[in-house]
């Protein structure tokens, strides 16, 4: 008996270290960080990234808002804007410049332009002339050097996209459901709030689809997005870019003929439906309760 006694005390001091440990740990997690003041949503940047940082908390706060409105919900949001130097200190992810998510919460971003980012600027004289023209115009920095910034800094939106819809419990049937989602909400709030922008965020895609060969892709088909997401992710940035940009154009397309009210009505459908659909029951829902071209992105992605 005093074995077992003995025995269990031990196991509760080792618990309480435990706890005293990841308490340390939790307090100690941003220090070397820091934190921007005044913003709803919580941000940490690292040294030299306060504007960047600022940009991203302002418009993080007013897509929240804006949605808060619309969808009568408010995702909780802790954002690190970081500099490759701190980067791996806090995500194991392997793509510095991939905006994801470390949990339902964390959301980590690039404050500099990078490999990844410049890995899709196309030589301009293989695009129409009119395309190289736009992207010329709206994809230049200060010392007029091509740069992808002013698109993937907006990408802060598509994945608030995600913690809407996680943080929301919807179902999302598909993975492609929840990146289309994430991509419908982001248009839907820029063109509905910050119009100028529109196209820093439409004619990066189009660049990228129409310089890709599909022939150079390793996947291609919604149902290989499906089984090999993670894969795809982490390992060929490239061609996931590939699979977003398509469902960028998507988001466009639903933005246009639908407006706000579609993005609202597959917000009502993906959080009532809670059974798994196969691809027929899936269209049909979509076609019923959210909008024609929602439904569309299944059912012609090959053409």
């Amino acid at each position: 008996m005093k074995l077992v006694e003995t025995n269990f005390k031990k196991l509760q001091i080792s618990l309480l270290l435990l706890l005293i440990s990841l308490s340390n740990l939790s307090a100690q997690t941003y220090e070397k960080l820091n934190f921007l003041e005044g913003y709803h949503v919580k941000t940490y940047f690292s040294n030299d990234a306060k504007k960047q940082a600022e940009n991203m908390a302002i418009r993080c706060d007013s897509v929240i808002s804006f949605y808060k409105s619309h969808l009568n919900f408010e995702p909780t949001i802790t954002l690190l804007v970081l500099s490759p130097n701190d980067w791996s200190n806090y995500t194991n992810f392997p793509v510095y410049g991939m905006p994801h998510y470390k949990d339902d919460q964390t959301l980590i971003v690039a404050s500099d332009d990078n490999d990844f980012w410049k890995s899709f600027i196309p030589p301009l004289d293989q695009l129409p002339p009119q395309l190289a023209q736009q992207i010329s115009e709206h994809y230049k920095d200060e010392n007029n050097i091509l740069t992808m910034r002013s698109f993937f800094d907006l990408l802060a939106v598509h994945e608030l996209g995600h913690a809407f819809h996680i943080q929301g419990e919807l179902t999302m049937q598909r993975k492609w459901m929840g990146e289309l989602f994430a991509n419908i909400l982001l248009h839907t709030y820029i063109a509905e709030k910050e119009p100028q922008l529109l196209p820093n965020l439409t004619i990066f895609p189009k660049m990228v689809v129409s310089s890709t060969n599909k022939a150079d892709l390793k996947f291609t088909t919604l149902n290989e997005l499906e089984i090999n997401y993670e894969l795809i992710g982490q390992q060929y940035p490239n061609n996931y870019g590939w699979y977003q940009t398509r469902w960028h154009m998507a988001a466009a397309t639903i933005y246009d003929v639908g407006g706000v009210k579609a993005l609202q009505n597959l917000w009502q459908t993906l959080k009532i439906q809670k059974k798994s659909l196969d691809d027929a029951a899936f269209a049909k829902l979509l076609i019923e309760k959210a909008h024609q071209s929602i439904a569309d992105v299944q059912l012609k992605w090959d053409e």
